[in-house]
C-alpha cells in the first residue's frame, strides 16, 4: 500500500521535471520498509518493533531533504518538492506516535490491572480487620464478675484470652499488610500517570502531525491550482507570502499595563529567552497573551497606601481594599519604583476580582505584561539581568524584553521546558494558581487549555515566518 502512495502524487506533479522525479524515486526506495496504519494493527510486538526502525530512519531521510531544499533557490519544482517531504514526515511521524501508543496502551492496561488487584486486597483486609474487631468486641465484652459467677469452666476463659490475644496479632499483621499494599498500589498509581501523561503528549503530537499533513496538502493543492505550473505566477504568489508575512510581523502584540509592540519585535524577545530558557517562544507569547487579554483583574489600579496596601480604580476611582499584600508586596513595590525613577502613586498594577477584600478573594498587584507580583520580582531580578543584561536593579517589570525574559523564567522553573503537551499545559496552570491543572476549586484547568490554544495559533504564525 505504501510503494503506491508516492507513484500517485507524481501523476500530479508531472510539472516538476526530471529533478522531482528522481526524489520521488529515491524516497519510494526508502519507505517501503515503513507500513501504514492499517497494517500496523496487525503486527506482532517484534514486527512493531522493527517498524519503529524503519519508520525513524525514513522521517531521517526526509528531515534531510527538507533541509536540503530549504538551502536551494525557492521556485515551485522545489516548493513543491519540499511540501511533499513535509507530507510524508508527518505521515510517518503519525505512525511512529501511533507504535509508541499502542505500546503505552497495553503498559496502561496491566498498570490499571494491578492496580484493581491491589484495591481488592485492601477492601479484604479492610473486610478481615473489620471481623476480627468485632470478635474482639465479643472477647473483651466479659466483665470479672462475669468471669466469676459463670457456669462455663475458667479454662474456657483462658481460650478466649488466647484466642483475644490471636485477634490482636491478627489484627497487627492486618494493619500492617494494609500498609504494604497501599504504598505498591500509590506507586502503581504514580507509574501509571506518568504513562498516561505520555501517552497524551504523544496523541498531541500526532494530532499536530496529522495538521501539518493536512496544511502542507492543502498549500500544496493551492499552489498548483493558483499557478498553474507556471513559474512567473508562483514568482508572484511568493510575493503575496512575503507581504503577509511582513504584516504579521507588524501586527500589535497586545500587552497588559504597558504599550504593545510589534509582533516581529514580541518574537525576537521571547526567541532570546527560549534560547537562554528552553522555553518554547510560542508559550512564552502565549502566556503573556493570556495575561493580556483573560480579563481576570479588569482594568487597572494604583496603589494608594505603603501602609495598607489599598488602592484604587486608575479609570472609576473606585476603592479596592488591599490591592497588594501589605508590607509583603508594597514595600518591594515602593522599593521597585524608586530605583526605576517611577511615582508608585502613579504607576499601575492590576486590580483585586472584587473590591472588597475576602480571603478567597485574594489579591491584585500584578505588574507589566508579566503581571508579577513585586515580592517575586525581586526574586527573579538577578536572573532576567543575565540574560537581558545590566545590574539586578536595571530589570524593569514594565520592559517588554524583560517581562518575556521572566515568564520564560518563571515557565521553565514551573516544568516547561520538556517541551511535552503535559508539562506546557501544567506549567501554565501553576503560573496562573501555583498548582497543576486539576479539578479543585478555584478551578485552574480552563487557563491551562486557553495557553495551549493560543500557543498553538501563535506557533502557526511563526512557522508561517519561518517558511515552514
Amino acid at each position: 500500500m505504501q510503494k503506491s502512495l508516492f507513484p500517485k502524487l507524481v501523476v500530479s506533479f508531472l510539472l516538476t521535471g526530471s529533478v522531482f522525479g528522481g526524489f520521488v524515486s529515491a524516497v519510494t526506495a526508502q519507505t517501503t520498509g515503513c507500513p501504514n496504519l492499517e497494517v500496523l494493527k496487525s503486527l506482532t510486538e517484534t514486527e512493531l518493533r522493527s517498524a519503529l526502525t524503519e519508520c525513524e530512519k525514513e522521517a531521517g531521510v526526509l528531515q534531510d531533504v527538507i533541509a536540503k531544499t530549504g538551502k536551494e533557490k525557492v521556485t515551485l519544482s522545489g516548493d513543491i518538492k519540499n511540501l511533499n517531504a513535509k507530507i510524508m514526515q508527518a505521515k510517518i511521524s503519525i505512525r511512529l506516535r501511533t507504535l509508541s501508543i499502542n505500546g503505552l496502551a497495553d503498559d496502561i492496561n496491566v498498570k490499571n490491572h494491578t492496580i484493581t488487584k491491589l484495591s481488592e486486597k485492601i477492601d479484604r483486609e479492610h473486610d478481615s480487620i473489620a471481623g476480627l474487631i468485632r470478635r474482639t468486641d465479643e472477647i473483651d465484652s466479659f466483665t470479672l464478675a462475669e468471669v466469676a459467677f459463670s457456669e462455663k469452666p475458667l479454662s474456657e476463659f483462658f481460650v478466649d484470652l488466647d484466642a483475644f490475644q490471636y485477634v490482636e496479632d491478627s489484627i497487627s499483621r492486618s494493619l500492617a499488610e494494609i500498609g504494604v499494599t497501599k504504598k505498591a498500589t500509590d506507586v502503581q498509581k504514580v507509574i501509571l500517570e506518568g504513562k498516561k501523561n505520555k501517552e497524551s503528549d504523544l496523541r498531541y503530537l500526532q494530532e499536530l502531525a496529522k495538521k501539518s499533513a493536512e496544511s502542507n496538502e492543502a498549500e500544496k493543492q493551492r499552489l498548483l491550482k493558483v499557478t498553474k505550473g507556471k513559474e512567473v505566477a508562483y514568482q508572484k504568489d511568493l510575493k503575496e507570502k512575503q507581504s503577509k508575512a511582513a504584516q504579521i510581523r507588524a501586527a500589535l502584540f497586545k500587552l497588559r499595563d504597558t504599550e504593545g509592540i510589534p509582533f516581529g519585535k514580541a518574537l525576537e524577545y521571547a526567541n532570546i529567552a527560549s534560547r537562554k530558557t528552553n522555553v518554547r517562544p510560542a508559550l512564552i507569547l502565549a502566556i503573556l497573551t493570556q495575561e493580556s487579554n483573560l480579563g481576570k483583574n479588569v482594568g487597572s489600579c494604583f496603589l494608594s497606601s505603603i501602609e495598607t496596601g489599598d488602592g484604587v480604580g486608575e479609570n472609576t476611582g473606585t476603592v479596592f481594599e488591599q490591592v497588594m499584600k501589605a508590607p509583603r508586596d508594597t514595600q518591594s513595590f515602593n522599593v521597585i519604583t524608586s530605583r526605576l525613577g517611577l511615582d508608585w502613586k502613579a504607576t499601575p498594577v492590576s486590580c483585586p476580582p472584587a473590591a472588597k477584600y475576602t480571603p478567597s478573594r485574594g489579591f491584585g498587584g500584578g505588574m507589566g505584561p508579566a503581571q508579577f507580583i513585586p515580592s517575586t520580582w525581586e526574586l527573579f531580578k538577578s536572573r532576567i539581568a543575565s540574560i537581558v543584561g545590566g545590574t539586578p536593579d536595571d530589570a524593569n517589570p514594565w520592559n517588554p524584553e524583560h517581562a518575556f525574559t521572566a515568564t520564560a523564567i518563571y515557565m521553565s522553573d514551573l516544568g516547561a521546558v520538556s517541551g511535552s503537551y503535559t508539562s506546557e499545559k501544567n506549567a501554565a496552570c501553576k503560573y496562573y494558581s501555583g498548582r497543576s491543572c486539576d479539578n479543585r476549586r478555584p478551578v485552574n484547568t480552563f487557563y491551562g487549555n486557553q495557553v495551549m490554544q493560543t500557543a498553538e495559533g501563535i506557533q502557526n504564525n511563526i512557522d508561517f515566518l519561518g517558511g515552514r
